[in-house]
C-alpha cells in the first residue's frame, strides 16, 4: 500500500522520474500525447510505471486525481489544437 501523499512531485518519485519542478515541466512538454492515446498506452512507460498508472485510475484510488491531472497535462497540446485555443 502506498502511504505517500498524492502530489505531482510524489507521483514523479513513484514513477522514478525527475521530480524537480523543471523535471516535471520538461517531461510534460516533451511527452505530449494525441487525444486518442490513453495515458496507460503511452509508449514511453515501462511495465511497472504503466501498471501503477492504470491501477490507480481503475481503482479510483487517492492517486487517481493526480494521475488524471497528469494525463490532462500530457494531452493539453492535442486538446488545444482540437479546440482551436
Amino acid at each position: 500500500m502506498i502511504t505517500t501523499e498524492p502530489t505531482m512531485t510524489n507521483l514523479f518519485l513513484q514513477l522514478g522520474l525527475d521530480e524537480s519542478e523543471q523535471g516535471i515541466a520538461d517531461f510534460i512538454k516533451g511527452h505530449q500525447l494525441p487525444t486518442e492515446v490513453a495515458l496507460g498506452d503511452a509508449p514511453y512507460w515501462n511495465d511497472s510505471q504503466r501498471q501503477f498508472l492504470v491501477e490507480q485510475l481503475r481503482a479510483d484510488a487517492p492517486w487517481a486525481v493526480i494521475v488524471d491531472q497528469f494525463s490532462e497535462s500530457l494531452h493539453s497540446d492535442a486538446v488545444k489544437r482540437s479546440t482551436g485555443l
